[in-house]
């Protein structure tokens, strides 16, 4: 965790060649040096933040006044905070009679102001929840009565939460959840929340800004997707090939109660969509013995993606994790007990979450909880699969392997593409897609799912969402295309593949659906664009290798002269 000077110093450093992201902070507390910690934390995190503070207590104004600033900037994200005290001020201004409803009425009109905002923009709201503040009165006793502050204040968080659940763009950053971490008095100041109207304590802010930001990156698809685990004295304690089976520590033996939470966290995350690897220095059938015999293992092989045990170094093996996976490395964390390993990945793979866990086994998990290495920003049924998705990945690379010929292997496949538009069934996982594809990703477009449902029922647009399975398993929804009619052609708004089906001929395929679709409308041309970002260097030749002709900034396939090519996909 950085310091707040040291943000203050990054502030001023942000590259030209960052991602910029245009954020806006609306509070009833003063801003500006949050505002200034946010911009060194996304500096940290190679984004360039642009943050619009609102003016002081004007939250409502801000977002329904027609022609206020932020309407003007049309922000991406906006952060509303509304803080303990001020609420507590509104409540006690209430009636008795009328203080049972202040949570209700309170978020109804959050809800109002969401509203008001999805129609003149498309930001995402990231809305703080409420840090508990007991006002004295009740006690104990409040959580029975219904009237009471401390009743009405958990309920404000609940139906918070219950409107987050309900949109797709909106979103509760829990500030309460901070405030139980790290306490009531390491987060706040009370000299300046009385002279200066801030809500949080300086030293604090660096926490608050790294949680704001992972939540934007989370949305933004730079969130986390891959764990890669040590065994030995990382998964369980002891040395599986020294200890034998009966000295490892799990369950109840020794520490063993540290390490099997260790491995129920991974567990959940898996389950959760976050894929899980192995990487470790031991013969792989010792390592595999554990996971097979062992009684109080919670992980098992097929809780497993990738499982990489051998004498290579631990870069060899992220490197192995990495190309079957088919993500970024700074999607990827490394655990590893061993300081040497840990230092010999940073220095190989920068990029990669490397944590410096601490010493003592008991320690390591609620380490692991603060860090929060795992935001999300959505799930869906397809994330739940994602670890069998990458064991099948690992058959078609035996088989590809055995196949000869590059055809040879694509025809034995026998693959099966379903095309459909957006349903309430795909749109989840199409919303998801748009976010976190970075790679195989023409124009970066990032669409919320309120926006894809108008997409969808506007007869100037194509949606296309493209599902694939071949005789080991399904892949799940794995490309996305929006074309926009414009004028006598129709123009690529956004097309976006899963790397996971890099190099299937899906590309041809979906192009043959384009066209189809496009000559359908009567059109004459499909013109395509390649905006270019740091990571989606991959499709720089997309347009070019597919036949389209370069047209200045923009790419035109002619339709009457297009030829379909050899692929080796069926349509369902």
């Amino acid at each position: 965790m950085k310091t707040f000077d040291e943000l203050r110093r990054l502030a001023k450093r942000p590259s030209p060649e960052f991602r910029r992201v245009r954020l806006a902070v609306l509070a009833d507390s003063a801003v500006q040096l949050y505002a200034l910690a946010l911009r060194g934390e996304a500096a940290d995190r190679r984004l360039s933040l642009a943050v619009l503070e609102g003016e002081f207590d004007q939250i409502d104004q801000a977002i329904l006044d027609p022609s206020s600033e932020l309407r003007r900037s049309r922000p991406e994200f906006v952060v509303v905070w509304r803080s303990a005290e001020r609420l507590l001020s509104a409540f006690r201004a209430l009636p008795s009679t009328e203080r049972a409803s202040f949570a209700d009425r309170h978020v109804a009109h959050v809800r109002s102001l969401a509203d008001a905002l999805a129609e003149s923009t498309s930001a995402r709201i990231i809305h703080v929840n409420v840090p508990e503040i007991d006002d004295g009165v009740f006690g104990s006793f409040a959580n029975k009565i219904p009237s009471s502050w401390v009743h009405q204040l958990r309920r404000i968080n609940v139906l918070l939460m219950e409107l987050a659940s309900s949109r797709d763009d909106f979103f509760v950053l829990d500030l309460a959840l901070l405030f139980a971490e790290h306490g009531r008095a390491a987060a706040e100041d009370r000299r300046l929340a009385a002279t200066a109207r801030m809500a949080l304590g300086v030293d604090f802010l660096p926490v608050f800004a790294e949680r704001t930001l992972d939540v934007v990156d989370a949305i933004l698809g730079r969130a986390r997707k891959c764990l890669v685990l040590d065994l030995d004295n990382t998964l369980w304690g002891g040395i599986a090939a020294e200890d034998g089976l009966p000295g490892i520590e799990l369950g109840e033996l020794g520490l063993g109660p540290a390490f099997t939470e260790i491995q129920c966290w991974a567990k959940e995350l898996e389950r959760r969509g976050v894929v899980l690897a192995v990487s470790s220095k031991n013969e792989e059938r010792v390592a595999r013995e554990v996971f097979d015999r062992h009684p109080d293992m919670v992980l098992r092989l097929e809780d497993i993606a990738v499982f990489c045990a051998g004498w290579e170094s631990k870069v060899d093996h992220l490197r192995h994790i990495q190309s079957v996976i088919g993500i970024g490395f700074d999607g990827m964390v490394f655990l590893d007990d061993s300081a040497v390993e840990r230092a010999a990945v940073r220095a190989a793979l920068p990029e990669v979450c490397v944590p410096e866990l601490p010493a003592d086994p008991v320690e390591v998990m609620p380490f692991l909880r603060r860090l929060n290495l795992f935001e999300a920003a959505s799930f869906t049924g397809e994330d739940a699969r994602r670890t069998a998705y990458y064991r099948e990945e690992s058959e078609r690379r035996a088989l590809q392997g055995s196949s000869g010929a590059p055809e040879d292997f694509l025809r034995g496949l026998e693959m099966m593409a379903k095309v459909e538009g957006f349903t309430p069934f795909n749109l989840p996982r199409v919303a998801q897609l748009t976010q976190r594809s970075n790679q195989f990703n023409l124009r970066s477009v990032r669409h919320a799912e309120g926006e894809l449902r108008r997409i969808s029922g506007s007869a100037g647009h194509l949606p296309f969402a493209f599902s694939l399975e071949d005789r080991l398993g399904a892949y799940g929804l794995v490309s996305v295309v929006i074309l926009e009619a414009r004028g006598e052609a129709m123009f690529v708004d956004t097309w976006l593949m899963s790397c996971r089906v890099l190099k299937r001929g899906l590309e041809i395929f979906v192009l043959d659906v384009l066209v189809e679709a496009a000559r359908g409308r009567g059109a004459r041309g499909i013109v395509g664009e390649h905006l270019p970002t740091p990571k989606n260097a991959l499709v720089r030749d997309h347009y070019a290798t597919l036949g389209f002709e370069r047209r200045g900034d923009l790419w035109y396939l002619d339709l009457e002269t297009y030829r379909p090519r050899e692929h080796f996909i069926r349509r369902a």
